[in-house]
C-alpha cells in the first residue's frame, strides 16, 4: 500500500474490531477504555501490504498495536480481522509481528536510522518510530516489540533499538536482539 486513499472508509472500522481483539491478547493487561494516541506507517517496497502502528492509551499506559493489511491472506499468519476498505476492496489484516514484510520493515528501520512515515488521523498529533543500529549485525536476529511502551533504554544485548514519540510522550518500541551464535 504505497498511497493513503484520503478518505477512504475501512468496514468493520478500526474502533468496531480493534479494541476487542486487543483486550483477548495475552499481552494486554490494561484496564480501561482504549483510546488512540497516534499512529506511524511503513511503505512496502513492493506497494502491496499497508504497515501500520496504532498508539493506544487506556489512562494508565501506552499500547502499541502494528497492523498489516493485505490484497489476500499469509499462509501463516495471525489474523485480526478481514474488512472491506472502500477503494481497495477485501484486506486481511494482521498481527504485524507475524508478517515478514513489517519485520522487514523494522530491520531496515534500524540498519539505516531511518525514520517511519506519518500516518496522522484528524484529530491526532504525529506519531513516529525512529531506528537506531548499536552493534553489527553478524547473524540471525530477532525482533522483541514492547507492547506495552516503555521508557527504558535499549539493553545491553541489543543490536539496534526503535524509539518513538506521539503528542504526548516518548519511548522504546521494539530491541533487536541476536538470536543464534554470531557467524
Amino acid at each position: 500500500m504505497g498511497k493513503i486513499h484520503t478518505g477512504a472508509t475501512l468496514t468493520p472500522s478500526f474502533r468496531d474490531f480493534l479494541p476487542a481483539w486487543i483486550a483477548r491478547q495475552p499481552w494486554y493487561e490494561g484496564s480501561g477504555v482504549l483510546r488512540p494516541a497516534g499512529f506511524f506507517r511503513f511503505e512496502d517496497p513492493a506497494g502491496q501490504v499497508g504497515v501500520e502502528t496504532h498508539l493506544l492509551h487506556d489512562g494508565e499506559a501506552v499500547w502499541q498495536v502494528p497492523l498489516t493489511y493485505r490484497p489476500a491472506p499469509l499462509e501463516e499468519g495471525s489474523l485480526v480481522t478481514t474488512a472491506e476498505h472502500s477503494v481497495l476492496g477485501t484486506r486481511w489484516i494482521y498481527d504485524a509481528v507475524t508478517d515478514p514484510v513489517w519485520t522487514a520493515a523494522i530491520l531496515d528501520l534500524v540498519a539505516t536510522g531511518g525514520v517511519s512515515d506519518s500516518a496522522a488521523r484528524t484529530g491526532f498529533g504525529l506519531a513516529q518510530a525512529r531506528g537506531a543500529l548499536i552493534r553489527p549485525v553478524t547473524g540471525p536476529v530477532t525482533i522483541d516489540l514492547d507492547r506495552r511502551i516503555v521508557q527504558n533504554g535499549p539493553p545491553e544485548d541489543a543490536l539496534g533499538v526503535v524509539t518513538g514519540s506521539w503528542q504526548d510522550g516518548a519511548g522504546r518500541f521494539a530491541v533487536v536482539r541476536q538470536t543464534g551464535p554470531k557467524t
